[in-house]
């Protein structure tokens, strides 16, 4: 497996977004994330991508 997973702090650095704005991201589903264990939120990197992609798009 090659998928990267970011931690929260790691997505925040990328986006350039506090923390609350990266949740609230997670919560409408606009960011994709997944649990590992009971309490480790992790980020793939292509969600990040796609994200972005998306966001660009909408500006063009």
């Amino acid at each position: 497996m090659t998928a990267e997973l970011l931690t929260v702090p790691q997505a925040m650095a990328v986006l350039k977004v506090s923390r609350w704005t990266l949740y609230n991201l997670i919560r409408s589903g606009e960011l994709g994330s997944i649990v590992v264990g009971a309490r480790c939120r992790r980020i793939p990197a292509r969600s990040l991508e796609a994200y972005v992609a998306q966001l660009c798009e909408e500006a063009a």
